[in-house]
């Protein structure tokens, strides 16, 4: 129920976003028109956005055949959780990272690069994976793909603000100040709400995984190495063309300053490693 709460505040505030684009842009009609342009976007990011992501990212289903170790780490983890065996996807890309994506856990994929692969030993994949089933499993998986597809078509929608003009709500030309003011923090207050319910989340994944392997000293180093990885080796090249599908990502694989850093989906990996780190101290006692 929280998750669903979750989902729906989401989608209403990406909705409201959306409407005062239109109204920027054609006033009134424009308003009708965008709300109308949200519902189908909504509807759309529920049943097609985890298609529309693995897509984007070239992701290639693999299983027990063609990646024994990779596929079968994820059976076991399922088989453990009692969950249903979800698609797995395989992405040709030497920056180590991974996702979840579906709108619940008998329409979910988990995905991972191949550097993930080559950069993790068998405990720490097991680890990284265990937090996606996480997601997975508390059905959060479902908010970060609509927020990651709605999140875009604002940030479209406001780069068409700038370029063709926007309209108030009599149908007149609206204050070039406001205008310009308003496609910029749109896409913002977007991101902002991603940022806010995506935080929480990872932390509450990184539980999860702890829980269900009963390793999380794994998962800390695993964050570590995919972290180091990620911001001082190759760029995620197709994370780079597609920001606002970074917050779908164990680790953030966007390449930034402090500034960029601060406005993170993800929280920092010293605050979610002394999180884990909690956690083994407890279960050691």
């Amino acid at each position: 129920m929280r998750n669903l709460l979750k989902t729906a505040v989401l989608m209403a505030a990406i909705t409201a976003l959306f409407v005062a684009l239109g109204g920027l842009l054609g006033g009134r009609q424009g308003m009708l028109l965008a709300l109308a342009f949200a519902a189908a976007g909504n509807v759309f990011s529920y049943w097609f956005s985890d298609a529309l992501v693995l897509r984007m990212y070239d992701a290639r289903e693999v299983d027990a055949r063609s990646a024994p170790e990779f596929y079968g780490i994820v059976h076991e983890l399922v088989q453990r959780a009692g969950m249903p065996m979800p698609r797995v996807y395989l992405i040709d890309e030497a920056a180590p990272n991974a996702f979840a994506t579906g709108r619940g856990p008998r329409h979910a994929a988990v995905a991972a690069t191949s550097g993930l692969l080559g950069a993790l030993d068998a405990r720490g994949l097991r680890a990284v994976m265990a937090h996606e089933l996480s997601h997975v499993r508390h059905r959060d998986i479902l908010i970060s793909t609509v927020g990651a597809t709605m999140a875009g078509a604002i940030a479209a929608l406001a780069n068409f603000a700038l370029l063709f003009g926007s309209r108030d709500s009599e149908g007149r030309g609206a204050n070039p100040i406001a205008a310009i003011a308003l496609a910029v923090l749109a896409p913002l207050a977007a991101g902002l709400i991603q940022m806010a319910i995506s935080r929480a989340r990872e932390f509450e994944a990184d539980r999860g995984a702890a829980e269900l392997t009963g390793d999380p000293v794994a998962l800390a180093a695993a964050l570590r190495r995919i972290e180091a990885l990620a911001q001082h080796g190759a760029p995620f090249a197709i994370a780079e063309e597609h920001p606002a599908t970074a917050q779908m990502m164990i680790v953030n694989p966007l390449h930034g300053n402090a500034i960029a850093r601060l406005f993170s989906t993800h929280p920092s990996t010293d605050e979610r490693v002394a999180a884990l780190m909690r956690i083994a101290a407890a279960h050691a006692r």
